[in-house]
Order: structure tokens, then C-alpha cells, then sequence
């Protein structure tokens, strides 16, 4: 378990975590796994699994949490609890998925202040303006024992649970009880293998893998986890919209993180890498589409995108700096322009976070749903995606190969190097397309999409040295600067310029391997 905490009246162990007011607020990374387990099952001795030298006493404590969600149980749909739990560590966690583990976020208010609005921000594009109401009510009854190596650390916790669910979401019925035992095996300091090694001594004493990471969903009478958006592949519809599908919710995965960052996380890159994909597919994949619903909604897109660029930009530039700074000996001290970028990029941020509790963005967010739901297809879609979808991939090829060839037209200079960035954008579409592809035509697509990935990432360093030498140039004019500064900064643009000459050296050679059959 990874944990970051920010002590109230703003003093933080770890950046990345505004304060709140006079709390503790701490945010988790668990790695955990579960267990269904019969009422007389024995946990089998654990002392020589994955380096565990020892077990440790057992502790048993009773645990009550009340869970909230919407009436039409929107967060548990998307994987995300959030509930308030009395006993130890009493306060309220907000649960998010986060990979193979969970992102838990901790808030010690108490019950009777209602959801904090802390928490109640962080699901905004889940719940969407409705009422947060107690769902279901759990006592766990739960037997901790700590997996210890040889120094005494602490691999992992292993939790034997008890759980009585009631029901509290119909008030038409009476509550609905259920009880069940499960075991969880939490990593802490151990390597994750120690995970798959403890699993399979669990599955040999007779467990079976849990049928759901939520209790929740248990209590609800759901038993499975949501099944997520795999979608089909029988024809080129099913499988742009269930690439669609995944972008979707990726988009909304990170969209707490963002409203969480402080720094760069790399959650407000994966939301916009996120909304990106959705507009690369919606645009090559535009033959297979009804027009009208696919610009207004692309149109929302790009609204969305340049508002996390904003702030993704300064991300990039101030850390390319800031690793430059580092290594310039006569620099003392932090300079004024980079005190200038760190306020810009605060109040980049803070508008990303107006952005994300607008109106707009909530029907932004509605229209997706609508659209991956009840997608907009023409009667090219329904074709096989060997035919469609490989045409559609072949379109984005030649779009790639144009670009290129326009910019190798060109002598060095500014027009060429926007016709570079063009061919930048074609080959990240094209690799879009082809990650949508994938599932339905396998080992080609998959190349394909490595091959355009190449070419993205080498352009990408080109135009991230174009740019970064640009920006040092424009902060050099800027009135009032220091001399000392100003020199700084023309170091810095000498070596954005250098940076992007090396990565413009490598760039025919790299399109050489991309394109060769």
C-alpha cells in the first residue's frame, strides 16, 4: 500500500493532495486481492510462501460501514464505492479503480456532516447532479494476520472477513440481509509475486478467486463485477464502439485524479490521451458514421482536450526546464520565470477544475454515454471488420504517408516544421485506428499501431524541442526580466534547439523502418 497524506493548514508530507481544512486526508494505492471462502474454511499455513518467514498474532475487529450512491447506482456501475465506516480508521472512503488495485481516498469527517464535498467534487462526472443516498449498510467481523519475512517486515495483511450486507436502496421492501466470508490478501512492502504465491496456497486450501472486488455489488445482489466494455467484433461498428466503450471510461477513471492533482501525476496526459482517441476514431472512422452527432460531439471534444492541454503543456515545459535547471552550475536559486510557470500552470489548473464542474462537461459527458449506447452508424458499419475496418485503417496510411511527404517538400524552417506536426497528428491517428482494430484483426493492426507509435514518438521529441525553445524565447522578451535570467533562458532555448535538431537527425531513419513492408 502506497500512501501520500496532507496534513490540514497546508503542510504535506507529499505534494499532490490539496489540503482540507484542519483534517487528514490520505490517498492509498491498494493491491489486493479476494478469496470466496466457505464458513468452515481453514486458512492454511502461510510460513515459507514467497519468503514469508512467519505470521503474525491475530487481531479480530468489528468494522460498520454505510455506502452511498445515486438511486440508479451510478458509482457502483462504474466500479467506484464511496461509504462512511465506524470502528477503526472511522471516516469516509471514497474507493476509485485504479489498474489491478484501488485507489482509496480518506476523509476522517464524521457521519453527521454528510458526504464531505471534498469527495462529493472528486464523483461529479459519475453522479452528475443527483443525490448521493445510503444504499446498503455492512458489518464486517474481520481477523487480521500480518505475513512477515525474515527482517519482520510486512509482506502483506491477510483479512478473514465475516460480512453481513443489509440492503437500503428500495424503500419498497424490506432491507435484504446477506451474509458471506471472504479473504483478502493486501500487499504492503512484499514484491507482487508474493500475491500470486499466497493466491495459489489460498486456491489449494480450497478458496475460489472472488467473484467481485465490490462488496457492494454483493450486497446489491449483483455477486459479479461489472463487466466493462469489451464489446464485440463481428462487424466494424461493434468494434469502433466498444473501443469507444473503453476511451469512455478511461476518460472518466482519471477525471478524479485531475480534479485531485496539484503536479504532474500523469492523470491530466491519460485524460487527454483519453478524449484524444475518441476523436481520432470518431474522425477516421467518419464513413462509418452519421455525420451530425459525430461533429457536435468532437466538437465538445476538442473543447475538452484544449482545456487539459492547457494545463498539459505547462506540465511538460516546466519540467523540461526544471531537469535542464539542474544541471546549469551557475544558476543560483529558483528564477523569476520559472516562479512565473509554476503560477501559471496553479491557475491553469484551477480553470481545468471549472471546467470539469460545468454544466457543459456534464452534457458533454451525457451526450458520450448517448453515443457509445446508440451509436450513430451508416450501413457501411455493419460490414465485416476484415473489409471496413481495414479500409479505414488504409485511409489513415495514406493520410500518414501525405503528410510526410509534404514535409520532406519543404526546406528546414518553420513551414516545414508544421508540416512535421502534421504528420505527428496522422501518425497518432493512424495509431489510434489501429489499437480500435486490434481485437478484431489481431497481429497486423497490433504492428501497425508500434510502427505509427514510432513515428509519433520521434516527432514528438522534435516538436517538444520546437516549442520548448520557442516558449524560452517568448519568456526572454517579456518586460522586466533579469539579466541573469535572460541568459538562462538562452541557454535553455539553445538546448531545446539542440535537442530537437539531434531528434530531427533520427527522424528519416526512423520513417525508413515505419513504412518499409
Amino acid at each position: 500500500m502506497f500512501t501520500f497524506q496532507v496534513l490540514g493548514a497546508g503542510t504535506a508530507k507529499e505534494e499532490g493532495i490539496p489540503p482540507v481544512e484542519g483534517k487528514i486526508v490520505s490517498v492509498n494505492l491498494e493491491v489486493e486481492r479476494k478469496y470466496d471462502v466457505g464458513a468452515g474454511f481453514r486458512v492454511p499455513d502461510l510460513r515459507g510462501v514467497a519468503g514469508c518467514a512467519d505470521v503474525g498474532t491475530s487481531r479480530t475487529r468489528t468494522l460498520t460501514a454505510l455506502y452511498f450512491d445515486t438511486p440508479d447506482l451510478r458509482l457502483i456501475s462504474r466500479g467506484v464505492t464511496l461509504r462512511h465506516r465506524t470502528g477503526d480508521d472511522e471516516g469516509w472512503d471514497l474507493r476509485l479503480p485504479a489498474g489491478e488495485g484501488r485507489r482509496e481516498i480518506h476523509d476522517p469527517a464524521g457521519r453527521e456532516e454528510g458526504v464531505p464535498e471534498r469527495l462529493a467534487r472528486l464523483v461529479t462526472a459519475f453522479v452528475r447532479g443527483r443525490e448521493l443516498v445510503p444504499v446498503a449498510e455492512l458489518t464486517t467481523v474481520r481477523t487480521e494476520r500480518s505475513l512477515l519475512a525474515e527482517t519482520g517486515a510486512v509482506l502483506a495483511e491477510l483479512a478473514d472477513d465475516t460480512v453481513t450486507a443489509r440492503r437500503l436502496d428500495d424503500p419498497t421492501t424490506a432491507p435484504d440481509r446477506r451474509s458471506w466470508r471472504e479473504i483478502g490478501v493486501e500487499l504492503v512492502s512484499g514484491r507482487p509475486d508474493v500475491l500470486d504465491a499466497v493466491g495459489k496456497r489460498l486456491r489449494k486450501a480450497g478458496a475460489r478467486v472472488g467473484r467481485s472486488s465490490s462488496r457492494l455489488s454483493i450486497a446489491l445482489g449483483g455477486g459479479e463485477d461489472r463487466p466493462g466494455c469489451q464489446g464485440g467484433t463481428d462487424t466494424a461498428a461493434e468494434v469502433l464502439t466498444s473501443y469507444l466503450g473503453r476511451q469512455s471510461e478511461a476518460l472518466l477513471a482519471y477525471d478524479p485524479l485531475v480534479r485531485l492533482a496539484e503536479h504532474d501525476d500523469d492523470s491530466v496526459h491519460k485524460m487527454r490521451v483519453a478524449a484524444r482517441r475518441i476523436r481520432s476514431v470518431l474522425r477516421t472512422h467518419r464513413k462509418l458514421l452519421e455525420q451530425q452527432r459525430t461533429r457536435a460531439l468532437d466538437a465538445e471534444l476538442r473543447w475538452l482536450t484544449d482545456a487539459l492541454g492547457e494545463v498539459r503543456d505547462l506540465e511538460v515545459l516546466r519540467a523540461r526546464f526544471d531537469r535542464r535547471l539542474a544541471a546549469i552550475p551557475e544558476v543560483d536559486g529558483r528564477p523569476a520565470f520559472m516562479v512565473g510557470l509554476a503560477a501559471r500552470e496553479r491557475q491553469a489548473r484551477e480553470r481545468l477544475r471549472q471546467t470539469l464542474s460545468s454544466p457543459r462537461y456534464a452534457a458533454l459527458l451525457d451526450s458520450l454515454d448517448i453515443f457509445v449506447a446508440d451509436p450513430p452508424v451508416t450501413e457501411r458499419a455493419t460490414g465485416k471488420p476484415e473489409k471496413q475496418t481495414a479500409k479505414v485503417i488504409g485511409r489513415a496510411w495514406r493520410k500518414m504517408l501525405r503528410a510526410y511527404a509534404e514535409a520532406e517538400g519543404r526546406p528546414a524552417g518553420v513551414d516545414r516544421d508544421g508540416s512535421l506536426h502534421r504528420t505527428r497528428k496522422a501518425a497518432k491517428r493512424l495509431r489510434y485506428t489501429a489499437e480500435a482494430a486490434a481485437p478484431a484483426l489481431g497481429k497486423p493492426a497490433r504492428k501497425l499501431a508500434r510502427r505509427a507509435e514510432r513515428v509519433q514518438d520521434v516527432l514528438g521529441v522534435y516538436q517538444d524541442g520546437v516549442v520548448a525553445a520557442r516558449q524560452a524565447r517568448r519568456l526572454a522578451d517579456e518586460p522586466g526580466g533579469r539579466p541573469g535570467d535572460l541568459y538562462t533562458l538562452g541557454v535553455l532555448a539553445g538546448d531545446s534547439r539542440r535537442a530537437a535538431q539531434q531528434a530531427g537527425d533520427e527522424i528519416a531513419g526512423v520513417w525508413e523502418k515505419a513504412v518499409s513492408r
